[in-house]
């Protein structure tokens, strides 16, 4: 039996769950960091948004076109995401998934909790591995998502209200 492979993140953000998904899901384009560690499409003015809720897309955009990253799952404003995930040299049928929880936290705002999982079912010689042991893979995965939540977090603190911030 093959162990599941998953990268997970977590970090704190200081509004609550309702408004952690809105910055989540409506302001992704502001959040998810440019270039080409981030972005799959070269174009500096790419635009990565959400479309629709449940059955809904995942979408880069650029003026080549629209690539599909993937379809949304599960769509629970204020509670839960889940999401396909394929990368641009992913070969048809090859897809991950993406589960965001946002938790309440003790005292207020949100903890988000990231699992990026079923790497197991491509291929160790996969590119988008590159060339890496399973441990490190998932370790420079979870530091990937770790810089789009750390860009996440600066996103959400413009959601907080004056006086509350600390």
């Amino acid at each position: 039996m093959m162990m599941e492979q998953t990268a997970r993140v977590t970090t704190f953000l200081e509004v609550e769950p309702d408004v952690a998904f809105t910055v989540f899901t409506e302001e992704t384009d502001l959040w998810w960091r440019r270039g080409p560690r981030f972005r799959g499409s070269h174009a500096a003015d790419s635009v990565v948004r959400f479309e629709g809720g449940a059955g809904g897309r995942l979408v880069e955009e650029d003026a080549v076109g629209v690539f599909e990253i993937g379809r949304v799952l599960t769509w629970e404003p204020g509670a839960r995401l889940r999401f396909e995930w394929r990368g641009r040299n992913f070969a048809p049928g090859e897809l991950t998934q993406v589960d965001v929880r946002f938790e309440p936290a003790q005292g207020g705002g949100t903890r988000v909790v990231l699992e990026h999982r079923g790497w197991e079912a491509l291929r160790p010689d996969h590119p988008v591995r590159h060339g890496q042991e399973v441990s490190a893979f998932l370790a420079m995965m979870g530091m990937w998502w770790g810089g789009l939540a750390t860009a996440l977090r600066s996103q959400a603190a413009k959601a907080i209200p004056p006086g509350r911030q600390g």
